[in-house]
């Protein structure tokens, strides 16, 4: 059997041996509308700018909350590695200070009352954690 050549304008799918001009998700004749790609540029941008802007400053809130960790840390260091001979009390301020020799020590004493060089006051948390208390 010779298989005649349809005209390029013709829609035959030769596999099924149907028309399907109709089935097509594409555009088929000369009459039809012109396809044309819609421009995704600006969006494009709009949408990266915006994800930049948002990871940004989920970066800053991480890096800002990092470092609140990490001073913690060093405040928990200083004040445990520091001598201290009473056991300090949940809810309670506590004073650190250096003595000359460069050793530093926990008291109860505040500074006004004293002559030591002050290091910073601490507020002991239910969590056994340091927290430094700022000065007026």
């Amino acid at each position: 059997m010779i298989d005649k050549k349809k005209p390029d304008n013709v829609v035959f799918n030769t596999e099924t041996q149907r028309y399907d001009a109709a089935l097509k998700p594409y555009a088929t004749s000369v009459g039809a509308p012109v396809i044309t790609t819609t421009d995704t540029t600006t969006w494009k941008n709009r949408s990266i700018n915006k994800i930049n802007h948002k990871i940004n400053a989920k970066y800053l809130e991480l890096k800002a909350e990092y470092e609140k960790m990490i001073s913690e840390f060093e405040y928990n260091t200083l004040i445990f590695n520091s001598e201290f001979s009473f056991e300090p009390v949940i809810g309670e301020i506590y004073h650190l200070y250096q003595r000359e020799k460069g050793t530093r020590f926990l008291s109860l004493i505040a500074p006004e009352q004293c002559n030591f060089k002050h290091s910073g006051s601490f507020y002991l948390n239910v969590d056994q954690t340091w927290e430094k208390v700022n000065e007026a």
